[in-house]
């Protein structure tokens, strides 16, 4: 048998540890993308981009490119007015000027990295200014599963929806490519899919009450466990893990339901070491570190919750639905009673947990399940301009309680305690997919002072200790995304949640005692367009994502007005009639020109300066809401268009020409400035194109007349097409002058 060729033995080698690099590096496999190509933002426009993460993602790619470029070293220096932002945000569409500590707190890690990207991870919201080429890679660890929207908005503040007659500033234009890869099985994790993660086994029993020791000191030092209680026993699949100093094990479980708590409790320690060091001195060293995270991969630098489980468990209270991660580690910290770490001796710790997830049965809610807890129904509102439009009414014995409007009593509802200074009573709605662009609008009036308490929280069970928004009658918490209307009588909590994420709700209570609650207390809870009604100040508008899978509403200002709910006045009423008046009579001045016009008996010209000044005054009447002859767009087109036939025509009256070359001139400076009008009449630049086509024009103008005193000065008056009589009468001594008489043409 003869021997292999050694190049051709090399390169097979070479192919084959190529191929095997290429399998395990990156397992990773592309779930979605999405490409926004150029796109122009208008001074104060915006756009949204609603972006899926499903929880076996492993990455998402964000590539952006714009015409601009804002370091920071001049983004203080630049008017928030005049600021393009680039603003991502989780579950609901970002809102970067609803309040000014909002927006900075959201570009603070800009200011200290420069993008989105860095080891840290994204919170809730986070903001950048506009780059020329970025890409940022945010991985599993760094962002969350879930649905995230992505907003870029040119220029923030209350003018941003304020009616404005020309939106000046500068349009920039951007284009976008998002990708979102993911790993092929649930069983590995990581940005490169290469870290293998473990799901835990679970089964679910009832009411089941500690009885051991250690059960029974975890039961007084967490809830109370009551025969309302559904508790979930989850354990990892292998029976003993074992791991050895610093490397890391990843699980992970999904919360389905609303918890009270989940617990996790770690059993069976063992040491197997590999040398004859004493085993007490190690085992007193060794800690197995537990992190848990939300949605997310937990590190030891980064994680929600951590406890130290070889000596108490770790508790999560109020724990989010959804999908729950977490690693465990087995660390070696030095004490005064053992040796140094670098001198411990080889080994592995073996150790089981056991993961306990705490449910309250249907009708009751709460850490310890003994408040009242409704499911409350969404109902379709009918006439809406958006199927979002809703309001929710409470479930009783499995039908909707019959109520022809959309509050409903919490009298029979509340919970009936007397044992305690306050009781709890719990209402659970869901917000549809796709509504996330709408508002929650929450309202409780009563008859006389209310000393009630809400508290709400997305995904969870909300509670004094644990929510995302508190609001009382004279008071709110967590102001940057909740507008909260304080009644001065205190007989009513009245608040909007802007934007609201997609999924499950929860709206806590807190009242006093029945037998002290005498008055009679009605609660609404409605998805709405806009909040307030737009203050009566403007129209609520509705629109789509570039995705299509969202409808977001807002508020379209009157001239005086603007913010998020055309409540901010930014002109006064005074200000405002004073302001109409000096603009309307301003177009008075087109009677002298078109006086001037008409005792030079140029007729035309009297009628487009009249024409002219008419039309502006009606288009400005309309703009200030005074009075719309016509609608606005053919108003603003008539104004801008007589206004710039009126600039070339004085141009143009200017030249002595014919009347004939007047005529086709004007011709041609109509369709010119009729499409100037109508595909950017408001462009600061439009108004040098028209100079400079009234100034063309009067040169042309002045070329003509020139030409036509340069022929009569230096042409024959005939012209004669015989070389010869032509030649003999330029060379006849007898008609010297005859050779430099005028051609006629």
């Amino acid at each position: 048998m003869g021997s292999l060729n050694p190049r051709l033995l090399g390169l097979f080698c070479l192919w084959a540890a190529g191929f095997s690099l290429c399998q395990c590096k990156d397992q990773s496999f592309l779930i979605s993308s999405f490409r926004l190509s150029e796109t122009w933002l208008r001074p104060y426009d915006w756009q949204y981009i609603r972006v899926d993460v499903p929880p076996w993602f492993s990455s998402m790619t964000l590539t952006f490119v714009s015409d601009i470029e804002i370091s920071k070293g001049n983004i203080k220096q630049i008017p928030k007015s005049n600021l393009p932002l680039i603003c991502l945000k989780d579950g609901s569409p970002p809102i970067p000027d609803i309040s000014e500590s909002y927006l900075d707190s959201s570009l603070s890690n800009f200011l200290v990295n420069g993008s989105f990207g860095g080891p840290q991870a994204i919170r809730v919201e986070q903001c950048i200014p506009f780059r020329k080429n970025v890409t940022v890679v945010l991985s599993n660890e760094q962002i969350t599963s879930g649905v995230w929207y992505f907003g870029f908005f040119n220029g923030l503040g209350p003018a941003r929806t304020q009616s404005k007659m020309i939106n000046r500033g500068h349009a920039y234009m951007f284009r976008t490519n998002i990708i979102v890869q993911g790993c092929s099985s649930s069983a590995i994790w990581g940005q490169y899919c290469n870290q293998s993660i473990d799901m835990v086994t679970c089964s679910q029993s009832s009411t089941d009450k500690p009885n051991t020791t250690e059960g029974k000191e975890l039961a007084s030092n967490s809830s109370i466990f009551t025969e309302a209680e559904n508790i979930m026993k989850c354990t990892n699949p292998i029976e003993s893990s074992c791991l050895g100093y610093g490397e890391f094990s990843f699980y992970f479980l999904d919360v389905v339901n609303v918890a009270s708590q989940f617990t996790i409790i770690a059993t069976d320690f063992k040491f197997n070491q590999t040398s004859s060091a004493n085993s007490s001195v190690v085992f007193n060293g060794i800690h197995l570190m537990c992190y848990a995270r939300y949605n997310a991969m937990p590190l030891s630098t980064l994680y929600d919750y951590s406890a130290d489980i070889s000596r108490s468990p770790l508790i999560v209270k109020s724990p989010r639905i959804g999908r729950w991660y977490i690693a465990i580690q087995v660390v070696n910290r030095k004490r005064e009673d053992t040796v140094i770490e670098e001198n411990y001796p080889e080994g592995n710790m073996c150790f089981s947990f056991e993961w306990k997830v705490h449910e309250c049965l249907s009708g009751k809610a709460g850490l310890n399940c003994s408040w009242e807890a409704h499911m409350l129904q969404r109902v379709p509102r009918r006439g809406s301009n958006t199927p979002s439009e809703s309001y929710y009414l409470p479930i009783h014995e499995g039908a909707l309680v019959e109520i022809d409007h959309d509050d409903f009593p919490l009298d029979g509802l509340l919970t009936n305690s007397s044992s305690q200074d306050s009781a709890w009573t719990y209402f659970f709605l869901d917000i549809s997919q796709g509504a996330a662009g709408a508002n929650m609008h929450v309202q409780l009036v009563s008859e006389a002072k209310l000393t009630y308490e809400v508290y709400s929280k997305h995904s969870g069970l909300a509670s004094s200790d644990y929510w995302d928004y508190y609001v009382n009658s004279r008071s709110s918490i967590n102001g940057s995304t909740i507008l909260a209307l304080n009644d001065s009588s205190e007989r009513k909590i009245n608040f909007y949640i802007l934007y609201p994420k997609e999924g499950l709700w929860s709206f806590a209570v807190k009242h006093p005692p029945l037998t002290h609650h005498k008055q009679q207390t009605t609660m609404s809870i409605n998805i709405v367009g806009c909040p307030k009604h737009c203050s009566s100040h403007g129209q609520c508008h509705y629109a789509v994502d570039e995705s299509g899978g969202t409808f977001y509403s807002y508020c379209a200002c009157d001239r005086d007005h603007g913010g998020f709910d055309c409540s901010n006045e930014l002109v006064s009423h005074s200000g405002h009639v004073w302001q109409s008046i000096f603009l309307i009579a301003s177009n008075a001045a087109a009677v002298l020109p078109a006086f001037l016009a008409l005792r030079q008996k140029a007729f035309a010209e009297w009628v487009l300066f009249t024409s002219s000044g008419i039309s502006s005054g009606l288009y400005h009447a309309c703009d200030v809401g005074t009075w719309c002859a016509l609608s606005f767009h053919v108003l603003q087109f008539m104004d801008f268009w007589l206004s710039f036939m009126a600039v070339v025509s004085t141009f143009v009256y200017m030249a002595t020409i014919s009347e004939t070359s007047k005529r086709a001139i004007h011709t041609a400076v109509a369709i010119i400035t009729a499409l100037l009008a109508e595909t950017g009449a408001t462009k600061s630049r439009n108004i040098g194109l028209v100079i400079a086509i009234g100034t063309l024009g009067l040169f042309v103008a002045w070329l003509l007349e020139f030409s036509t005193s340069y022929r009569q000065t230096y042409c024959p008056q005939q012209w004669n097409l015989n070389m010869n009589e032509r030649l003999r009468l330029a060379y006849s001594p007898s008609a010297p002058m005859e050779r430099w008489q005028v051609y006629d043409m």
